[in-house]
């Protein structure tokens, strides 16, 4: 494994990793998320380029997409619990009480 493998992999995991150890506001799960995205469309990109095919070019861009609609989507999610609860802990919310 490259060293440059390694290294997003490694964004990727340490991303994964704090979404799951650290889930006590919504903003740092949207921030493990982000970075998750941001390593995956890094490591994507720099996959196309390496093989040099234009079959796998727009695929990039369509995950850059993708994590812009996941971006707005939390935020607004993030605005909206803060606005009903009062805080964006995760310990305070409740789907039962939807």
């Amino acid at each position: 494994m490259t060293p440059v493998h390694l290294s997003f992999s490694s964004a990727f995991v340490l991303g994964l990793m704090g979404l799951a150890f650290h889930r006590t506001h919504l903003l740092s799960a949207l921030l493990c998320l982000e970075g998750m995205m941001l390593s995956l469309f890094i490591a994507l990109a720099l996959w196309t380029l390496q093989f040099e095919s234009t079959s796998f070019s727009t695929a990039p861009m369509l995950l850059l997409a993708f994590s812009a609609c996941e971006a707005s989507t939390g935020l607004a999610l993030l605005v909206a619990t803060a606005r009903t609860h009062g805080t964006d802990r995760l310990q305070n919310l409740n789907l039962l009480q939807c």
